[in-house]
């Protein structure tokens, strides 16, 4: 038995097939990764991060974007879509169809088990050569734990802001924001302390 051959795409195929597709993809070196359906506390995390990030950036020149908005890293080709974004001044799209950036200031992912080990390494990585982003958070969907990482002096990224238990609180200082683990975790299913 012979091992079917790897098929590489352009870019440029890429978007014109994840435009027209029913489920989302992401791009890498030729490659595309279907990306897998999320958790119900996954989309709860996400959904309470997205109200909280919403109503702090109302009226600001900063805007929330939820999973939905593709995000292109030029430097390594990674198409992707995190789990919330933020993109503070005017959007920079890749192309006239204006449904890919790549200037967010502040990223968000809700970890999950199949994705935490490469949100935490390659994926930040590649996140980090992003020239406009200056705030990562990772936060955890099976526990309580959330963390910050921010760039300070010389692009160096460091761990700014952590919480490991529900009475703790993480602080955005890109958007000036801060989240209390109760918040965040709101209507989780298995997580916080039944009262």
């Amino acid at each position: 038995m012979t091992a079917q051959p790897k098929i590489y795409y352009t870019p440029e195929q890429y978007l014109e097939q994840e435009r027209e597709a029913a489920y989302k993809s992401e791009y890498h070196n030729g490659e595309i990764f279907a990306m897998a359906g999320a958790s119900p506390n996954h989309v709860r995390i996400t959904a309470n991060l997205t109200i909280e990030t919403g109503i702090k950036l109302r009226g600001s020149s900063c805007r929330g974007y939820f999973s939905d908005l593709r995000l292109h890293i030029p430097e390594t080709t990674l198409y992707t879509y995190p789990d919330l974004l933020v993109i503070c001044g005017p959007n920079q799209y890749t192309d006239s169809k204006r449904d890919t950036v790549t200037n967010p200031t502040l990223i968000i992912e809700v970890l999950s088990k199949s994705t935490e080990a490469y949100d935490r390494g390659e994926k930040f990585s590649f996140y980090r050569r992003i020239p406009t982003l200056t705030e990562y958070l990772l936060i955890d969907s099976q526990t309580v734990r959330a963390e910050v990482f921010r760039k300070g002096e010389n692009d160096f990224w460091f761990l700014a802001s952590e919480a490991q238990s529900i009475n703790e609180s993480i602080y955005l200082a890109s958007i000036d924001l801060t989240i209390s683990m109760p918040v965040a975790y709101a209507d989780t299913e298995d997580i916080l302390p039944v009262t």
